[in-house]
């Protein structure tokens, strides 16, 4: 057991496993429950019923099951290839908005310390910038998607899917730089800490989104120009 206890604190052994719990127990399954939430969220604003279809009996779990629907419908979909596209570029495309959105989950520190065990792969100091950095590679998705498939409207749209990446990439950028200078870090655990702070006494908690509430806007208003969601869809 001392052995097995040895073998797991050696730094690159702990890191893995940290990268496992964070993506197997939280990225993936925070990603499916903030799908259904949106289908669900947008079914009531349009009155309508939204996802209920999936049943195990008379069980619908309000349209929980069409996770488990929708994950087995994509593992037995046929994977196919359009004629004369570059396979390798076209298969490895995805990946890149894979791992955009799951690697800015290893400087996050998703809760507290147990013991010596920390729910966070690695604390750097540019982790703002790593999480920029990170994300950038998604735009490399849409370019390898566009131009590998053969299709000059797979090409215009990934050109056009990039630049709108690029374009709200640096507003996004602009919109954090009063984090910053409020915080004085871009260490995400720094600006976690220094959230833990009030203003008068204990009426209105130092948030991000009560310290910088325009920062807050134009960020979000990025966020889901680069999530290409509506209105920014079109």
């Amino acid at each position: 057991m001392e052995l097995i206890l040895e073998i797991i604190m050696i730094p690159a052994v702990l890191a893995t496993i940290k990268i496992l719990v964070i993506i197997l127990m939280f990225a993936m399954p925070l990603g499916t429950v903030l799908t259904l939430m949106e289908r669900k969220w947008s079914a009531m604003i349009q009155d309508r019923v939204g996802p209920n279809r999936a049943n195990i009996g008379k069980f619908t779990g309000h349209g929980a099951l069409h996770l488990a629907a929708d994950g087995l419908k994509s593992i037995f979909k046929e994977d196919t290839m359009p004629k004369g596209a570059d396979g390798f570029l076209y298969f490895i495309a995805p990946f890149f908005g894979l791992i955009a959105g799951v690697a800015t989950f290893a400087i996050i520190p998703l809760a507290g310390p147990i013991g010596d065990f920390t729910f966070q792969v690695t604390d750097i100091e540019p982790g703002l910038l790593f999480i920029f950095a990170i994300t950038s590679l998604s735009v490399y998705g849409a370019v390898l998607a566009g131009t590998s498939s053969n299709s000059k409207f797979a090409l215009l749209g990934g050109t056009r899917a990039s630049a709108q990446m690029i374009s709200y990439e640096v507003f996004m950028g602009l919109a954090l730089m009063g984090i910053f200078m409020v915080y004085g870090t871009t260490r995400v655990s720094g600006i976690v800490d220094g959230q833990n702070e009030y203003w008068f006494g204990s009426l209105i908690p130092m948030w991000g989104v009560f310290t910088q509430p325009l920062g807050f806007v134009l960020f979000f208003t990025a966020l889901v120009a680069e999530t290409k969601r509506a209105p920014f869809d079109a």
